[in-house]
């Protein structure tokens, strides 16, 4: 019995993280709304359901970096000669765009894990518990 519950638990977890309303989970997987905020504010179900949506947020943002990589290429032929110049353009102009904003966010990323160590090294060793 406790394998079917927490079936039934997943699947109002899954509900949830493809974006249903608590209500709507809920039902769709027949149980009361009470059940369904009873469950909610357990802290082991609201970990695994952060931890769902973040596996969820992980496997899109994989999705997009390989389609990133076809959106680049389609950039590229676009940018051809045989191409109007408006279309030419605007796939410079997108070139450049994301790449100084893809350029601005690596260069964030690199400073923030800069900052991070350097406040970690001088932190306390008792804080770091």
């Amino acid at each position: 019995m406790a394998t079917h519950k927490r079936n039934i638990r997943e699947e109002f977890l899954f509900a949830l993280v493809l974006g249903a309303a608590v209500e709507g989970a809920a039902k769709s997987v027949g149980i009361s709304k009470r059940t369904a905020y009873r469950w909610l504010a357990d802290p082991a179900v609201k970990a695994r359901l952060c931890k769902m949506r973040s596996e969820r947020l992980e496997r899109s943002s994989t999705m997009l970096t390989v389609a990133g990589l076809e959106a680049v290429k389609t950039l590229l032929t676009l940018q051809a000669a045989n191409q109007p110049a408006p279309v030419r353009l605007g796939a410079a102009r997108s070139i450049l765009d994301f790449g100084m904003r893809l350029r601005e966010h690596a260069d964030f990323s690199q400073r923030l894990a800069e900052l991070e160590a350097e406040v970690e090294s001088i932190r306390p060793t008792a804080n770091r518990e």
